[in-house]
């Protein structure tokens, strides 16, 4: 790996970008998601519909809200459509750990995971080159189970604080996680099992991010690092259930799924145990045999109609309107931001095409701050476990639009793929690998200039 080393042209220009005048920002800043932003600040502001959908869509979309949010019952029940809970499952629904369409969090000091989960896995890849799951719990550990089904296990996490300095000696703490899983319900896990903790993240903008044409990801990916900036992106290259191919992986914290119909098809039978027309099989393995004998929900346990309107749903939820506004300090940021080459991987601007099934996502320019790939962030964030052609230190550069909202959205600040990261200050400081040199750029700011640019990242 190449750690980026300016020239002393590169260097000349970060610092005339440092020295210049604050711009303003342009009205197209605030359309973070394009004529489908919407402009709301208050706790619900990832729960609205794109403001451009069509009304023949907005059925669906309050039929899948509706799906999204309530719990899901144990089968055989009276209520037709919403049975099929389990045998063994995380949440009762998709708003148990995205809620309000936000981000989950780790849990507090004994307790387990709830609004994030533990993927797992042993070395090895299956036949289409993803993850080998271990042969008794599978791909992740489920921590409930409905009456007759032990659960597969509880898992806890620990921290560590891990001290450390700017370079003007302010010193921060940075909390470094250690998992353990215990009360194992079918014996033991395998002995070379590979785990990584992921938190839900918020689930605004996916139908325009599923939008960005593939030639868009291509033409940012530099997978041999040919311009040697030390950015090597690259695309991960996952199996599509439906179309039975290799595709671009998009969603997910190390892309690993290629679509927003096959994400939400995986979510329902991984983490609510609910069968789909995507995914027919139960999440439990045939060596737990306690749950194999329980009542399914059906076959499918949730129909096409509705599992096409949980789609709709959560390709259609708005993106809310950055609030950058004239605000000196936070157009300050912005250019730190960029003179940092954080906008490097958080690229500021892409165009969909017109790849969507909704009309309303084509032809529209929007600001995620992600490229949707993948990219070594270091030793200390790596997880080892790899997913189709991720490698155990690479992650899909997270978008960052909504940001400033989560305090509000979901009352806290925690960040990263396993939400170690208390702020925004501690998830830059976690970076490594090809981020390095931004961190350290971040690191060694003035006070004045790291509050600015953490001022930009709040206005998103």
């Amino acid at each position: 790996m190449r750690i980026w080393s300016p020239s002393l042209a590169a260097a000349a220009l970060v610092l005339c970008r440092a020295v210049l005048l604050v711009g303003s920002a342009s009205p197209g800043d605030t359309l973070s998601g394009g004529d489908g932003t919407v402009f709301d600040e208050t706790r619900n502001a990832f729960t609205l519909p794109a403001r451009n959908l069509r009304e023949e869509h907005r059925p669906a979309f309050f039929v899948g809200n509706s799906f999204f949010n309530q719990n899901w019952l144990i089968a055989p029940a009276s209520v037709d459509g919403r049975d099929g809970l389990g045998p063994l499952y995380n949440a009762r629904s998709c708003s148990t750990c995205h809620f309000k369409d936000g981000r989950g969090q780790p849990p507090g000091p004994d307790e387990a995971l709830s609004t994030m989960l533990m993927r797992i896995s042993i070395p090895g890849a299956d036949a289409h080159g993803g993850p080998l799951p271990d042969p008794v719990y599978g791909d992740q550990i489920q921590g409930q189970a409905i009456p007759g089904a032990p659960k597969e296990a509880d898992v806890f996490v620990h921290y560590d604080e891990v001290a450390g300095a700017y370079a003007d000696d302010e010193p921060f703490s940075l909390r470094r996680p250690t998992y353990r899983v215990t009360n194992l319900g079918y014996g033991p896990m395998a002995s070379d099992v590979l785990m990584s903790p992921r938190v839900s993240p918020a689930i605004v903008g996916m139908g325009l991010l599923e939008a960005v044409p593939a030639a868009t990801l291509h033409r940012l990916a530099d997978p041999d690092d040919v311009d040697r900036d030390g950015i090597s992106g690259r695309l991960n290259q996952v199996w599509n259930v439906v179309t039975r191919r290799q595709d671009i992986g998009r969603f997910g914290w190390k892309a690993e799924q290629p679509s927003v119909l096959q994400q939400t098809a995986a979510a329902f039978v991984g983490d609510i145990g609910i069968t789909s027309p995507v995914f027919t099989q139960e999440n439990h393995t045939s060596r737990e045999t306690a749950a194999t004998l329980l009542r399914s929900g059906g076959d499918p346990e949730v129909s096409d109609a509705i599992f096409r309107d949980v789609v709709l749903y959560s390709r259609s939820l708005a993106v809310p309107a950055a609030r950058l506004g004239d605000d000196p300090v936070r157009l300050r940021g912005r250019d730190l931001f960029a003179a940092a080459r954080c906008s490097a991987c958080h690229v500021t601007e892409l165009r969909t095409g017109h790849g969507s099934e909704l009309a309303e996502f084509a032809d529209q320019t929007i600001h995620p701050y992600t490229d949707l790939l993948l990219h070594d962030m270091g030793d200390g964030l790596a997880d080892n476990r790899p997913s189709f052609a991720a490698t155990g230190r690479e992650w899909r550069t997270a978008p960052l639009w909504g940001l400033g909202l989560v305090s509000k959205v979901n009352g806290h600040t925690f960040l990263l793929h396993d939400g170690r990261a208390r702020n925004a200050a501690e998830a830059i400081l976690w970076h490594g690998g090809e981020a390095a040199p931004s961190r350290e750029s971040f690191r060694t700011m003035p006070k004045n200039d790291r509050a600015a640019l953490l001022a930009f990242l709040d206005s998103l």
